[in-house]
């Protein structure tokens, strides 16, 4: 089966697209026309937009070339037929790379024929042991399959509220539990543990007196995210939101804070420690700056590293993540704590978001938390509690199976 081409661009495209060049001649272009209508509101939050545009094309697709139906005429079987068809895909609809979507060729962009709708992953301590991506190990995870249900449920929501169809097939699907596993208790949070926490620290402050005009960048950035539980999109600059020195600023108790615009477009400000205050200084120093940022600092807070400008890429932000976490990995490994450091090899950037937030809550009010992560409410931040479930541990340790 011959795989399908991209109709929607990327965020900063999206308002060139073309569907009469794209779709010619279908007869479900007002389906498209639609969805890129609905996509667009959501153009101030990019990871949102990526989540959508995915889901929402995905359908279109399968709705113009498997099922030969339009958005109007999908029962509630047609939603679970397609639901069946995302978990296992044709080989032909599967990637083993992600793949831009368009590709440039002079100052035209182009649907790139190797991109591919679904995409096989291998964890990252499979990677490192020489793991490749194979098309016949392509799952969907569960929570893929929960992304599925309420992004396609909310874009139905609109056609229903534009008057474009006049059911949801989404909300028919009353028995979901038979795609979607329910787990007892509160969902496992990705964090690091004590140690590991510490080994990562104490590596980036080594390789920032090892190498400092490499290193000294690395440092701020993981303690940065770690101590202000910043996503890695509120580091990087962006047509959104671009971090700058004077985003750090003195209130009149003399208390200092962050600035930042988060998941939703949402702006709030983060309370700062001394360790962080002292990071930032630290971080100045390097940069040949004053001490502290004075209300008129508008230099980027993490400069490209060749170049004028803010760094702009995550991938960059990530890799020196990465970086860091590798050497923290042998240095578990020279101590002997190699049970942590093979679950280290599974952690990503935004583990050190949860780490801060875990380990905070600990020791900080639950509502100074939830407002600096920008949770939308303190149920979100009570799953980064766990002091319960140590205990419930601790108190099944010495349970007997059989009585002496």
């Amino acid at each position: 089966m011959k795989p399908p081409l991209p109709v929607f661009d990327s965020l900063e495209f999206i308002d060139k697209t073309n569907l009469d060049v794209q779709i010619s001649n279908n007869e479900n272009r007002n389906d498209y026309q639609k969805a890129l209508e609905f996509l667009k509101s959501y153009k101030g939050s990019q990871g949102t937009f990526n989540a959508y545009r995915r889901e929402i094309e995905r359908l279109l697709h399968w709705c113009t070339l498997i099922a030969k139906k339009s958005l109007k005429e999908l029962k509630r079987q047609n939603m679970e037929d397609f639901i069946h068809f995302c978990q296992k895909p044709p080989k032909s609809w599967i990637g083993v790379n992600k793949l831009p979507r368009f590709i440039e060729k002079g100052e035209e962009r182009f649907p790139n024929p190797e991109w591919r709708p679904f995409v096989v992953t291998v964890s990252k301590s499979g990677h490192r042991q020489g793991e490749r991506p194979n098309l016949q190990n392509f799952e969907l995870s569960q929570s893929a399959l929960k992304d599925t249900f309420a992004i396609l449920g909310s874009f139905y929501t609109y056609l229903l509220q534009e008057e474009y169809v006049y059911m949801n097939p989404v909300a028919l699907i009353r028995q979901k539990s038979k795609f979607l596993r329910k787990n007892q208790g509160p969902p496992k949070i990705r964090r690091l543990s004590e140690r590991q926490w510490q080994y990562v620290i104490k590596t980036a402050e080594e390789m920032a007196v090892t190498d400092p005009t490499l290193h000294e960048r690395t440092l701020f950035i993981m303690s940065a995210l770690y101590s202000m539980y910043l996503r890695i999109s509120e580091l990087a600059a962006s047509k959104r939101w671009s971090p700058t020195m004077n985003h750090f600023f003195r209130d009149s108790e003399e208390g200092w804070w962050f600035t930042t615009v988060g998941k939703g477009n949402k702006q709030r400000q983060i309370a700062v420690s001394n360790a962080m205050l002292e990071a930032l200084k630290r971080w100045r120093e390097h940069l040949g700056l004053s001490t502290l940022p004075s209300p008129a600092d508008k230099s980027p807070l993490l400069p490209k590293t060749k170049g004028q400008g803010p760094m702009s890429s995550t991938n960059h932000i990530r890799k020196i993540v990465q970086g860091c976490f590798d050497q923290a990995i042998n240095n578990l490994q020279q101590d002997n704590y190699n049970e942590e450091a093979e679950s280290l090899t599974e952690a990503t950037v935004h583990w050190l978001r949860h780490t801060g937030i875990s380990d905070d809550v600990k020791r900080r009010p639950r509502e100074h938390v939830r407002d600096d992560a920008g949770h939308g409410s303190g149920a979100i931040t009570d799953k980064y509690i766990d002091i319960e479930l140590k205990e419930r541990n601790r108190s099944a340790k010495n349970k007997p199976i059989a009585s002496n």
